[in-house]
C-alpha cells in the first residue's frame, strides 16, 4: 500500500500542477522509485491510495508498462482522507492477507525489506513501524560550559528516531484505524497495546519535502551514487529490477503486499 493522496503543500514549487507522487527524480516520478524499490525484493501487488489529482496517478500507472508479475492499481480514497483512512478504504481490496507493507510515495532508502518482513515475523506484534535518524538541516556548533566554542559539527544525525514510513502490519490493524491520521491515535493506540514494534534503519533516508529536497534527490540519481537504486538496469525501463545491488537474492514472489 502506497499512500498517495497528499497535497504536498511544502512543495508548492512542484506540486501546483501535479501531484507530489509524480515530482520526478531522474526523468521519472519518485513513485516509480518506490515501487521499484519494492519490486526488486520481489512484492509483486502494489495498491496506490490516491486522493489530490488521482487521475493524473492513474494515467501514470495505465501508460506504463511494469515489470513482468507487477500489478500495480490505483484506489481513489477521497481528496482531504488522512493516511489511517486511506488505508482503512483498502481494507476490502485486502481481504485474506495476513501481512501487509505501507509506505508514503515520497520516502526513500536504501532499506532491507526482507529483514524488516523477518523482523516483523519473528516479534509477533500487529505492527512494525521503520524509524530512522535524519540528518539535521543545519550544522551543530559544540559549545564547552564556559561558552567557548569547542568545534562544529556539518548536518549530524540526529539523536532522536523518527518515523521513516516502510510500515508491515497483520489484519488486525485495520480494527485500530480511523478516519484520522495514521501517525497519531492508530499509532499510539497500537503503542499502547503493546502491539507496535520499532524497525531501526541506519543507512541512507530521505524524504521529498521541499524543493530543496527534490533537487538532493536529483543530484544523487544523476551522480549514479543514488544509495536506494537497489536494481541493475541502467533506465527508466520495463525491464523488471533483476538483483540487489549488494548481490542479495529478492524475497520471493510469495512476498506480502
Amino acid at each position: 500500500m502506497i499512500l498517495c493522496g497528499g497535497r504536498g503543500t511544502r512543495l508548492q514549487e512542484r506540486t501546483r500542477e501535479i501531484p507530489k507522487p509524480l515530482v520526478e527524480i531522474g526523468g521519472m516520478p519518485i513513485l516509480w522509485h518506490v515501487i521499484q524499490l519494492y519490486a526488486v525484493h520481489g512484492f509483486r501487488r502494489f495498491l496506490l491510495a490516491t486522493g489530490y489529482r488521482g487521475e493524473m496517478i492513474e494515467r501514470f500507472v495505465a501508460e506504463h508498462s511494469w515489470p513482468a508479475g507487477v500489478s500495480v492499481r490505483c484506489a481513489d480514497t477521497g481528496l482531504e482522507t488522512q493516511t489511517g483512512g486511506r488505508i482503512k478504504l483498502l481494507q476490502p481490496l485486502l481481504a485474506g492477507e495476513d501481512v501487509l507493507c505501507a509506505t508514503y510515495a515520497d520516502g526513500l532508502a536504501d532499506i532491507d525489506l526482507a529483514a524488516l518482513l523477518a523482523f516483523h515475523a519473528e516479534h509477533g506484534a500487529l505492527a512494525t513501524m521503520t524509524v530512522v535518524r535524519p540528518e539535521l538541516q543545519f550544522g551543530v556548533t559544540e559549545l564547552a560550559p564556559d561558552g567557548s566554542v569547542r568545534g562544529f559539527q556539518e548536518k549530524p544525525r540526529s539523536e532522536q528516531w523518527i518515523n521513516g514510513g516502510f510500515f508491515c502490519f497483520g489484519a488486525g490493524v485495520f480494527d485500530y484505524l480511523d478516519a484520522g491520521a495514521l501517525e497519531r491515535e492508530p499509532l499510539e493506540r497500537l503503542a499502547a497495546a503493546g502491539e507496535l514494534r520499532a524497525h531501526r534503519h541506519e543507512g541512507f533516508w530521505e524524504c521529498m519535502d521541499t524543493y530543496k529536497d527534490a533537487v538532493q534527490l536529483n543530484d544523487l540519481w544523476a551522480s549514479r551514487s543514488a544509495p536506494w537504486r537497489l536494481w541493475d538496469h541502467d533506465d527508466a525501463g520495463t525491464g523488471a529490477p533483476a538483483a540487489l545491488g549488494d548481490g542479495r537474492p529478492a524475497a520471493g514472489s510469495g512476498s506480502p503486499h
